[in-house]
């Protein structure tokens, strides 16, 4: 289902599209996909958002350049973590959120690719992730919970993200915080007073940017455009 969705997103490339190249496992077969098409003639020119999707990008020919060389973009293809079908979203299990977001912002669209999986009625059931400096940051995560007290989401686990034993950094040289949620009652209310929390860098509350999303069901595969 991941690579039907995939290949539904490579209908809507023309020629000589700026591409912001997503990061995750349905992101990559995207890559592989798209790679195909380049080899086929395709020309087209992207820009990853976490190393990861760059070298894995380079391996396979696709032709990248720096974001502010190249934006705004035309279109960005990226997964999701969880989705809902007003397009809101929860992404940062791979801990590129903050790019994401950042490439995402700079594209004149988004289209998001997941199986059926990813679709929810409600966000927040997925850990949504929390990107906070380094500096200060057991403060920051204090101040986290405090403002989650305040939204109804008491005793919430916010939990530092690890790795291999190790504490996990981003590319942006920034430590994640996870909150387990349950449910989010207000998505864009949440996203907000999390943005305004010092010390927090970016969440993964993807609220009003993403316009396509393309869920993949076993038998077909839904479009689902942002209202407008």
């Amino acid at each position: 289902m991941k690579r039907a969705a995939a290949a539904k997103a490579l209908e809507y490339l023309t020629d000589g599209m700026k591409l912001g190249l997503g990061t995750g496992s349905t992101a990559e077969i995207f890559l592989e996909l798209l790679a195909a098409r380049v080899r086929g003639g395709l020309n087209v020119i992207g820009v990853p958002t976490s190393e990861r999707t760059a070298e894995k990008a380079r391996a396979l020919g696709i032709p990248l350049a720096a974001l502010d060389d190249l934006a705004p973009l035309d279109l960005t293809v990226d997964g999701a973590d969880e989705a809902d079908r007003k397009l809101n979203l929860i992404k940062g299990a791979g801990g590129a959120l903050l790019r994401e977001k950042i490439v995402a912002s700079s594209s004149k669209r988004m289209m998001v690719i997941a199986d059926k999986s990813k679709l929810v009625s409600r966000l927040g059931k997925f850990l949504l992730p929390i990107e906070v400096l380094e500096f200060g940051q057991k403060t920051t995560a204090e101040r986290i919970r405090q403002m989650l007290a305040k939204f109804g989401y008491s005793d919430v686990p916010v939990t530092l993200r690890s790795r291999d034993g190790l504490t996990f950094v981003s590319d942006s040289g920034n430590l994640i915080y996870d909150c387990a949620l349950g449910a989010i009652s207000s998505a864009p209310k949440l996203a907000a007073a999390l943005s305004d929390v010092p010390g927090v860098v970016e969440h993964g509350l993807f609220i009003g940017v993403a316009t396509t999303l393309i869920i993949a069901h076993p038998r077909k595969v839904e479009v689902i455009e942002r209202a407008t």
